[in-house]
């Protein structure tokens, strides 16, 4: 691999006004493509095959609003019985008339007819309900049921929206930009040359550009998850800035060993770069491997974050050799911090930190151990579940209106849950589903039931039944399973058969698939991450030890989401909007994405110490070079992405907030307890046998020469053989 990607930033190099116009086409093409063919991302997460999709997919073509978007006008008077005042009813009415007349709206019920009223007096709820599916309901319908109900507002009432409709999701909010310049801040320190740290930033933005523009482009023929565009932008910053640092500082260091630029540019895609590519391809397969679960808006996710961290690549080992080539001897100019330059200084605090590693392995793995088990125990409790109103940021229209209601009528009232009484059956369908209501009823944890809506035939028929807590309460979960385990002898007793959807059941059923899922997605990660790294090292040892390094930053950085998610530290600090359940997809993207980013750690520090050992030193020695050559590059990296991670934990989105908190905790753990002090500390112990390999094995596993051993000695070679070693490389 080293030998075609020496060819590669050789010919990127020489060709670099060509590549870069390739890349400008590129992203301008794309571009107009997603101009064109852009659509509308969606808000359902649908799991097919889980009782609740299963069940609304069944009786949608009987009972079609439950397939379509919903939402609730809530009306509130300031004092207990005011909105029942002649007055407020009044303007309640009128507005609630006005919203049944905004094109699109298929009904909105009176309150005062369907007693939609708070026991106290103080909020009326109005049920909207669409002619389309949620995804098809457009913003401009949206605003125009608020201004309908914006008279009410003048009237003295307190107006809220919520519902599906309006409990929008991964929005980013331009934390990201604060990322960017906390990255482009560690990247000046680091490099110290303001066109050194430009050209990260600069190959990040056209890839994060390219990716983004052609996820756009493709949804307007797919349909894409509203995460997925913001997962792609998180992990498409983070790798397209760490990969360029990668190569930019092995072409930097062989500038200062007294290398040519193109050569310099050369041997850097032919090392750092084959560490990139293989740290890619972790990401990518980790990523892709997330359709593992079956779960469709989950596999969109892991897909879309997948194209993104390929442009990465491409764009690193490609374009940056093209600008390389443009910089030439002037990649130090415009210097900020001198030292950083010096990068060939005897004494750094690398050395240091790897000196005392080395001296006092035991040590160094017991407290590592130790801070990470402290850290992961809050894992074991962790329960998931998926955001809905009351997990929406302080303020904002869904919060207020989870609020009023979960205030007047309940928690409950925000959780309902549509049993389906299939009655076709039963010798009389209509005191079928009498006596079927009437048993749901004296179930400890419902509050009431709504009356049913019954088929034209009258012989199925949906129950609404209100559970005395709300939708991410473990009562609620427990409720939908005891209903469930009446099915049986509710059959037996009246011929009906039952079962239960629901936007809260579905949301149960999601987080049930998706936590049975992740044994077997952790099973097949660990399989992936040992082959790859065989196949990288051509050694037993050290993919074992990668892959315990990542199941600890896996368990210690969900412990510290559990922590503040669900236990609520840190709180003023973080700006958690409700604790609550963990989203249910955040562990399985959580596993997914870290792998890929550990291993991209993992592969830079180690490959660094294989390439010293295979070059003479002994096992030790070559630790402590590997980790002094590292330590500058994989701190900045980490940092890097920490920041960019971190910069979406303080947006408001309850589902993007978590997944940016995870993701920064994990990089931040993974780098400098696991990869800076368990993986050399745990090197120093193996020795030579960390390089053990089988015989039987060596025949069969292909040689991918990542740390450029073949290519070294062709070049080495070239001062006797100058022209015949060049035309073979």
């Amino acid at each position: 691999m080293a030998t075609y990607l020496y060819r590669l930033g050789r010919f990127c190099f020489r060709r670099r006004r060509a590549v870069l116009a390739v890349w400008l086409a590129v992203l301008i093409a794309v571009g107009g493509a997603a101009g064109a063919f852009a659509g509308r991302t969606s808000d359902e997460f649908k799991v097919p095959g889980t009782e609740a999709q299963a069940t609304l997919d069944r009786i949608k073509d009987t009972f079609p609003a439950q397939g379509h978007g919903s939402a609730q006008v809530v009306f509130a008077a300031p004092q207990p019985g005011g909105i029942t005042a002649p007055e407020s009813a009044k303007a309640v009415t009128e507005a609630v008339g006005r919203i049944a007349a905004v094109p699109g709206v298929a009904g909105a019920p009176d309150p005062y007819a369907t007693g939609a009223v708070s026991p106290d007096g103080r909020v009326a709820i109005a049920l909207v309900s669409f002619d389309r599916k949620l995804g098809d309901i457009t913003d401009g319908q949206r605003d125009a049921v608020r201004a309908a109900a914006d008279p009410a507002g003048a009237a003295g009432l307190t107006v809220a929206y919520g519902g599906d409709a309006y409990n929008r999701m991964a929005q980013v909010d331009g934390g990201e930009a604060v990322g960017l310049v906390v990255a482009g801040v560690v990247l000046v320190i680091t490099l110290g040359s303001l066109v050194a740290a430009g050209l990260p930033l600069l190959t990040a933005l056209v890839g994060i550009g390219v990716a983004l523009a052609g996820l756009l482009a493709l949804s307007g023929s797919f349909e894409v998850i509203s995460t997925a565009p913001v997962l792609a932008l998180m992990i498409g910053l983070a790798v397209g800035v760490d990969y360029a640092l990668f190569i930019l500082s092995r072409h930097r260091r062989h500038l200062a060993e007294g290398l040519e630029p193109e050569e310099a540019a050369a041997r850097a895609n032919a090392t750092a770069g084959s560490a990139v590519v293989f740290a890619g391809l972790t990401v990518v397969v980790a990523l892709a491997g997330l359709s593992v679960a079956g779960v469709p808006f989950l596999t969109v996710m892991g897909l879309a974050a997948s194209g993104a961290v390929v442009v990465a690549v491409l764009v690193a080992i490609t374009l940056l050799p093209a600008l390389l080539g443009f910089a030439g001897r002037a990649i130090d100019r415009l210097p900020v911090w001198r030292r950083a330059l010096r990068t060939s200084d005897r004494t750094t605090l690398g050395l240091r930190w790897a000196t005392f590693v080395v001296r006092r392995p035991v040590a160094v793995l017991l407290a590592g151990l130790a801070a990470l088990g402290a850290l992961a125990v809050p894992a074991a409790s962790l329960t998931l579940g998926l955001p809905g109103g009351g997990s929406q940021a302080a303020g904002t229209d869904a919060r207020k209106a989870y609020d009023l209601v979960s205030e007047g009528f309940g928690p409950g009232f925000n959780a309902p849950l549509v049993v389906v009484v299939d009655a076709d059956g039963a010798a009389q369908p209509e005191q079928a589903v009498q006596d079927v209501a009437q048993r749901l009823s004296t179930l400890k944890g419902v509050q009431t039931l709504l009356p049913p809506a019954v088929d034209a035939p009258g012989r199925t028929a949906l129950l609404t039944v209100i559970p005395h807590t709300g939708p991410d309460h473990a009562d609620t979960r427990t409720l939908v399973n005891e209903i469930r385990d009446q099915r049986d002898g509710l059959k037996a007793a009246t011929g009906a058969r039952i079962d239960v959807t629901g936007t809260t059941a579905a949301n149960i059923d999601v987080s049930a698939k998706l936590g049975d899922a992740l044994p077997p997605f952790v099973a097949v990660i660990v399989g992936i991450a040992l082959v790859l790294l065989a196949l990288a090292f051509r050694s037993v040892l050290v993919p074992l030890k990668a892959v315990a390094g990542f199941l600890l930053s896996i368990t210690a950085s969900l412990g510290a989401v559990v922590a503040v998610y669900q236990w609520g530290w840190l709180d003023g600090l973080v700006d958690v909007p409700k604790v609550g359940p963990v989203v249910s997809f955040v562990p399985i993207l959580l596993i997914g994405v870290l792998f890929g980013l550990a291993m991209d750690y993992e592969l830079f520090l180690v490959s660094g110490m294989k390439e010293h050992h295979v070059h003479g030193m002994a096992p030790r020695e070559a630790v402590v070079a590997g980790v002094k050559n590292g330590a500058r590059v994989v701190t900045a990296a980490a940092l890097i992405m920490v920041s960019v991670f971190g910069s979406f934990v303080f947006g408001h989105d309850p589902i993007v907030q978590p997944i940016g908190f995870a993701l920064a905790v994990g990089v931040l753990v993974d780098a400098f307890v696991v990869r800076m002090a368990l993986v050399p500390a745990a090197m120093a112990l193996f020795g030579s046998a960390a390089w053990w390999f089988p015989k039987s094995l060596e025949k069969v596993v292909p040689r991918v020469d990542m740390e450029g051993e073949q290519l070294m000695a062709r070049l080495e070679g070239a001062e006797a053989e100058p022209a015949k070693v060049l035309e073979r490389v």
